[in-house]
């Protein structure tokens, strides 16, 4: 698909969401595609290798969490190649944000993605989620990388604001993965993410 395609695809993508197109920059998503996809023949940081699937399995998908971000403090837990983390930052540039990645080749990715387009409400750190001590807290953590949410709560809820949400983005969610978790709301949110055939839920945790 060529590039205005690309772009076409993300607008209508974003407006099947529910969003405006116009308060995406979608041109800056075309262009970070483009350089995951180059560095993705040398370091392997993604399952999905046409750009064009790439378009909604990891732009769009990103995006569908974007309504239900909470404040302006958010951690993405485990963004590998910075998702859901660098397409919401991209999207919100008044909010600030921290992307953990144990995986220091994804680390190196997402920093030089953040370099060179010259984001500057992204922080990057390299290391394991347990091993991470910030300063200030999160009004939003958020992971589509975390396999058990009693996981994800259990190593991340110690880093929420008072008032703040765990976003959970998954496929199914059993009964027993929710029995799990304990003593906190839990909301299950269906996501339609266009182009993505499997199934999409968010659990919203607080």
């Amino acid at each position: 698909m060529s590039i205005s395609g690309q772009i076409q695809q993300i607008e209508q993508g974003i407006a099947s969401l529910g969003l405006s197109p116009d308060k995406f920059p979608i041109e800056r998503y075309i262009d970070f595609l483009a350089e995951l996809s180059r560095w993705n023949k040398a370091y392997n940081l993604t399952a999905v290798r046409n750009i064009d699937d790439m378009v909604s399995h990891h732009i769009l998908d990103s995006l569908s969490v974007f309504p239900y971000l909470h404040g302006k403090r958010c951690l993405d837990v485990g963004t590998g190649a910075g998702l859901p983390g660098l397409p919401l930052a991209m999207a919100s540039p008044a909010s600030q944000w921290v992307l953990v990645d144990s995986n220091i080749k994804k680390t190196r990715f997402v920093t030089h993605v953040v370099q060179i387009f010259k984001i500057t409400n992204v922080e990057v750190i390299h290391c394991r989620i347990e091993d991470y001590e910030p300063k200030h807290k999160f009004d939003s953590i958020v992971s589509r990388a975390f396999s058990n949410l009693e996981s994800f709560v259990e190593k991340t809820s110690h880093l929420l604001t008072e008032n703040g949400k765990l976003l959970a983005m998954k496929g199914n969610i059993s009964s027993q993965e929710l029995d799990g978790i304990h003593n906190r709301e839990i909301e299950i949110q269906n996501l339609q993410v266009p182009g993505v055939n499997t199934e999409r839920n968010l659990a919203i945790i607080i």
